[in-house]
């Protein structure tokens, strides 16, 4: 039996882009209690940051705010929700080339900021593509 060509069923859909909105509204929650208690914790919790760079800690943290925006707008399957996981990708990138200028230029930085931006960008673009495929498809079938 040759295996099915058709696209994925639409409650096979809902399941995945359901299971993106969780990571992102997980990976949000993350990101702001851990920029949360370097940012406002107490000089020990900077000090095991260590190099952290600060715009690059500010921005990650607000940006928490709005991955848990985008997880809740994929939830209810939103259009908005993939223009907002595709800006926050971009945002990341411009973020984390500003990050690369400033090592470039000598700044003290955490190797770890490397692996740690370029696993947002890759999440968050995964995140835009995906959704655009399947909320796309989704909103184009209801609206024929």
């Amino acid at each position: 039996m040759a295996p099915s060509t058709q696209a994925p069923s639409i409650p096979a859909r809902r399941l995945g882009i359901r299971a993106m909105s969780v990571i992102a509204i997980g990976f949000g929650l993350l990101t702001l209690k851990e920029g949360g208690t370097i940012l406002f914790g107490d000089e020990a919790a900077r000090a095991a940051a260590g190099n952290y760079v600060p715009f690059v800690l500010w921005f990650n943290f607000l940006a928490g705010f709005a991955y848990v925006a985008a997880g809740t707008g994929l939830w209810l399957r939103r259009r908005w929700a993939i223009g907002l996981a595709a800006a926050i990708a971009l945002a990341t990138a411009i973020v984390f080339a500003a990050f690369g200028m400033h090592v470039a230029s000598g700044g003290a930085y955490e190797p770890r900021t490397v692996i740690a931006m370029s696993v947002r960008i890759l999440v968050w673009g995964a995140i835009a593509a995906i959704a655009w495929r399947e909320l796309s498809r989704t909103h184009r079938r209801l609206a024929s």
